[in-house]
This record gives C-alpha cells, sequence and structure tokens, in this order.
C-alpha cells in the first residue's frame, strides 16, 4: 500500500482502509501533529479500497483545517 500522507497546516494526514469482509472496507484516518496522533475510525463502509481511502482523506482535510481554526 502506497503512503497517502499529506501535511494539512500543523497536521499530518493518513487515510487508512482495512478489509472487513468480502468486498466490504472500513475508513480510519490519523491525525498527527508533533508527537501526538489520534486515530478516527468512519462511518460508512465502502465496496473498494479506493473509495475507503478518497474518504478517508477527505474528512482527514476537513479535521484539519478544523483544528487549525481553533
Amino acid at each position: 500500500m502506497q503512503n497517502n500522507t499529506i501535511a494539512v497546516g500543523k497536521y499530518l494526514v493518513t487515510p487508512l482502509t482495512k478489509l472487513i469482509g468480502a468486498n466490504a472496507y472500513a475508513a480510519s484516518v490519523s491525525l498527527r501533529r508533533g508527537m501526538h496522533d489520534r486515530v478516527f475510525r468512519l462511518l460508512p463502509r465502502f465496496t473498494s479500497e479506493s473509495q475507503a481511502l478518497c474518504y478517508a482523506l477527505d474528512q482527514g482535510r476537513l479535521m484539519a483545517a478544523h483544528n487549525q481554526q481553533s
């Protein structure tokens, strides 16, 4: 699996996927700032890994951008 980590302000956003059944993928995202790393499990479930990866990356970008404003 390739590294899809991107920088959003002070955060590193890493989308993650996991095969959870026949043609079912779960999406998660890691938000890292310095030594602190938070991993969020996301809903819904997806039928392809690429869909789950895109969703996780989009959600991670939104979360990181929101945290920059706080």
